[in-house]
């Protein structure tokens, strides 16, 4: 059974950091690539940022560039993404999603690309 489970949210102040994981079981980790995105009340999933099955490629939204690093250890199964220098504009719930491995077509970023999802993490930023 595949299970994708993210933690580490939280409230935090304008400025400060918080440093989400995302566990998943069920399926061939390093297989696949992993990626956060989030999504904001009212709001459609965006992408946030990705990391390839063995982590050496990485990508970012323009909007966390710079901010937001994301890591991965396929021993443990676990994908990182720590976030520095928070905005109120990152306030969201986040969600941790694998795609569909070798067969995976689309933009990194693109939430249509990904087939197993968590149930989120909630960030809130306060200004």
């Amino acid at each position: 059974q595949v299970q994708v489970v993210e933690s580490g949210g939280g409230l935090v102040q304008a400025g400060g950091s918080l440093r989400l994981s995302c566990t998943a079981s069920g399926f061939i980790f390093d297989d696949y690539a992993i990626a956060w995105f989030r999504q904001a009340p009212g709001q459609e999933r965006e992408g946030v940022s990705c990391a390839s099955w063995n982590g050496r490629d990485t990508y970012y939204a323009d909007s966390v560039k710079g901010r937001f690093t994301i890591s991965r250890d396929n021993v443990k199964k676990i994908v990182s993404l720590q976030m520095n220098s928070l905005k109120s504009e990152d306030t969201g719930m986040y969600y941790c999603a694998a795609d569909r491995g070798p067969s995976s077509v689309g933009s990194v970023l693109s939430p249509a690309r990904y087939n197993y999802w968590g149930q989120g993490t909630q960030v809130t930023v306060s200004s």
